[in-house]
């Protein structure tokens, strides 16, 4: 049995791992505070069950997508959603390339893209982002090597697409 002290640690090492994966699957503030909560708790009743089979960072995000993408089914189920507006730079016309002021933004819409793939296909790759490799991302997707890679390449080319103004 882990001390409540040992798990804080815990939880403080794999912080990063629970704010992008939460980040990824809500919308607000008080969605993403919801879900990390939950994370957490997760965490908390399962750690008693980690094999040892896989690295800690790897069960870590394995269980927080498992619950984001829970919560995300459930409140689909309870809320009729509506449309999210594109960002500007995601209508382009005519071939326009938008200049980004920085980084940030760049970062904001390629989230906002990736926030209109499939649950599934967010979770790859985010992995893929946090240059997991395709074995680490198999294994916590429960997929082969070879499904990975066909799939990171999918997702790339509708990210492009999504990107370019054409999805």
């Amino acid at each position: 049995m882990i001390s409540n002290q040992e798990f804080r640690k815990f939880i403080d090492d794999h912080t990063g791992i629970i704010i992008k994966v939460c980040r990824i699957y809500t919308d607000t503030e008080d969605d993403f505070k919801d879900c990390f909560q939950e994370v957490t708790l997760q965490l908390w009743k399962s750690h008693g069950s980690f094999k040892g089979e896989a690295k800690w960072s790897t069960w870590v995000y394995r269980v927080a997508l498992n619950v984001c993408l829970l919560q995300l089914r459930s409140k689909k189920r309870r809320l009729k959603t509506e449309p999210i507006e594109q960002p500007a730079a995601l209508n382009l016309h005519g071939g326009y390339t938008p200049v980004f002021e920085d980084a940030e933004e760049r970062i904001k819409i390629l989230y906002s893209a990736i926030k209109k793939l499939r649950e599934t296909d967010r979770a790859i790759i985010l992995l893929y982002l946090e240059e997991k490799s395709y074995k680490e991302i198999a294994e916590i997707m429960g997929l082969t090597v070879t499904n990975v890679g066909v799939k990171v390449s999918r997702i790339k080319n509708q990210l492009k697409n999504l990107l370019d103004g054409r999805l």
